[in-house]
Formats: structure tokens, sequence, C-alpha cells
């Protein structure tokens, strides 16, 4: 994997460089969840779940089993978890919400923790708006992408996708997926270079077409 693509990245950089080099986006792939938090009616942060490909969960769990009991712990997942959420400031979290049309920002994470589920390493954290946003009569719009589209990001089957928590009676989230999202590996494969995704930043709006979006509606 490309210094440059690791850097984009922006998950655990120090682990990366010596990531294997791949031909074609998206490198990394994730099965997400989220849930929009609420407090007093209003919106205060997005918690996110996101499980990694297996490929990658072993490629960046290397030596991180202190013990050499053939499991990981929280404990020994903790310093994995806080690198990989502080990194993505740069990419926005690879969250982008707005509550009455209004975009909103995100003070730091809180609460890392990182645990595997069978070959699939899940990383969770809560994402916390730096003001309270009230929906008034408008409604919440969650997307989750990365604009370098050096990470594909799709959201979870079935109602746990998209749960919301503290919400005013009657609110009710539904998910939008990309229309692109069958076609999209072949896309990048066969019509863009290595060299085009390389020269993509945060400020890139690439990875939009594939962004899954949550859509919240109250009474």
């Amino acid at each position: 994997m490309p210094n440059a693509a690791a850097l984009r990245l922006a998950l655990v950089a120090a682990a990366l460089g010596a990531a294997p080099a791949a031909q074609a986006h998206p490198h990394v792939w994730v099965t997400a969840k989220a849930q929009l938090v609420y407090a007093d009616g209003k919106v205060t942060g997005v918690r996110h779940a996101w499980s990694f490909d297996p490929e990658y969960s072993a490629f960046v769990t290397q030596g991180l089993d202190a013990n050499k009991d053939g499991k990981f712990t929280p404990d020994e997942l903790a310093g994995l978890a806080t690198t990989n959420t502080e990194n993505l400031a740069e990419f926005g979290y690879f969250t982008k919400l707005k509550v009455a049309g209004r975009e909103q920002t995100f003070t730091e994470p809180r609460e890392a923790a990182m645990r595997m589920e069978g070959n699939a390493l899940t990383l969770s954290f809560l994402l916390p708006l730096k003001a309270p946003a009230a929906p008034g009569r408008g409604v919440a719009a969650l997307e989750v992408y990365d604009p370098t589209y050096f990470v594909s990001f799709a959201f979870a089957e079935g109602p746990e996708a998209a749960t919301l928590t503290g919400s005013p009676p009657g609110c009710a989230a539904t998910v939008t997926r990309p229309k692109t999202e069958g076609t999209k590996v072949a896309d990048a494969k066969t019509g863009m270079s290595e060299a085009f995704f390389e020269a993509l930043t945060a400020a890139s709006n690439y990875g939009e077409q594939f962004a899954n979006r949550v859509i919240v509606a109250c009474p």
C-alpha cells in the first residue's frame, strides 16, 4: 500500500507503512452502523460502529496480542482505537451531518473502542456536535463516505444499520444506499488510474457518489 494512500486513509497511520501494495481502489471495506444521539429534542452527536474486512483486520492487529493467547481484548486494542479516531480528524471523520439544512461541526471523538468479532475488527466511537442542533421542522441528514474512495463504506443490512437514541417520539430513520454500489469496484479498476486516486485529498468530492445516507424525519 503506497505511503501517500496510507496517509489519506488516516487510519492506524503508524502501522500502515508496511502494508502490501494494491492496484485499484478501494483498498479497505467497511460495514457501517450509525446512531444519531438526541437530548432534549436536539441532535447531540453520531455514534459510529465500523467493521473492517477480514484482510485489513488481520493486518492492523499484527503484534497486538500481548499475552499471546490468540485473542484480542479491548485493552490490547485500546491504543489502536485511539490512534484511529484521532487521525480521522483531517477527513472530518468520514462524516457529514446536516440538521434543518445546516451543516454541523464536530468536537473530538469520545468513547473510542475496538473489538474483534470473528475475523472482523470493529471500531466504535461517539462523535459529538460542537453545539446541539434543533431539527425544528427540518430533517437530519447524515452521510458517511471517504472523499478519496480509499475506504469503501456500506451500511449494514437490517434495522440496526441506522438507529436513534433519545429522539423525540415519532422520529424515524431511513437509509439510502448509493446507486453505484454494484459497479463501483469495477469502475475504479477500469476507469481510473492509481495516479488519479493518489492525487485525491480530503477536499475531493469523488467519493461522495458512493455516500451512504441516513435521513431522520420527525413529526
